[in-house]
């Protein structure tokens, strides 16, 4: 399938929307003032992804995307930034692991959660430019690599190339606390190129 090439714009401000909602909604959560670089979107042969993901353990969450583009939001998070959200949303409450890198179900359940609030703003940035909604699922909660998710995980439907927008969230000014993470999407190919082709030029 095709796109029109006077849309190609289009990703990049989708991409723009969806890190800039990101980046407020995590600043105003953790009184943390947090940014993201602007979006890379990448065409990526799928033997290539394993790759790219990485194979360091890490912490991640993955909701599926439950209507048009179709696909999935991946969030990644180094152990401390992933403890220091923690605690943030469990309002500085200390369990006895917490300096340990095991995860409890409290902190789990945290984590998801920023993941749910994260997907929710990246994927309304996405649907303010495609003028439309875009239904999102449970967050799922992962200890592991990217490369082993995405070998378990992710059903690219037998393409040979797959759209992958990432975006690196970081706190240039933190002192005593800094975030750092990913967000990865891969939206069905086929399914984005239709709903930007939908979309009529202004003239």
């Amino acid at each position: 399938m095709m796109i029109d090439i006077r849309k190609l714009s289009m990703f990049n401000e989708m991409a723009k929307e969806g890190a800039n909602t990101v980046a407020d909604q995590l600043t105003q959560m953790t009184q943390i003032e947090t940014e993201m670089q602007i979006t890379k979107i990448n065409f990526l042969d799928i033997d290539n992804i394993r790759t790219h993901m990485g194979y360091e353990d890490r912490i991640a969450i993955r909701i599926n995307l439950e209507s048009m583009p179709n696909g999935c939001v991946l969030i990644f998070f180094d152990e401390d930034s992933a403890k220091t959200l923690s605690q943030v949303m469990l309002a500085g409450m200390v369990d006895e692991n917490g300096e340990d890198s095991e995860f409890n179900e409290m902190e789990q359940s945290a984590i998801q959660e920023i993941g749910n609030i994260m997907t929710s703003g990246f994927i309304d940035g996405w649907a303010n430019v495609l003028n439309t909604t875009i239904e999102i699922g449970t967050p799922r909660f992962y200890h592991t690599s990217g490369s082993n998710i995405v070998d378990q995980e992710i059903d690219f439907d037998d393409d040979d190339i797959a759209l992958l927008f990432d975006s690196r969230i970081h706190t240039p000014a933190a002192d005593s606390e800094s975030l750092s993470g990913e967000i990865y999407v891969f939206p069905n190919l086929n399914d984005l190129v239709q709903m930007m082709n939908d979309i009529e030029l202004e003239t």
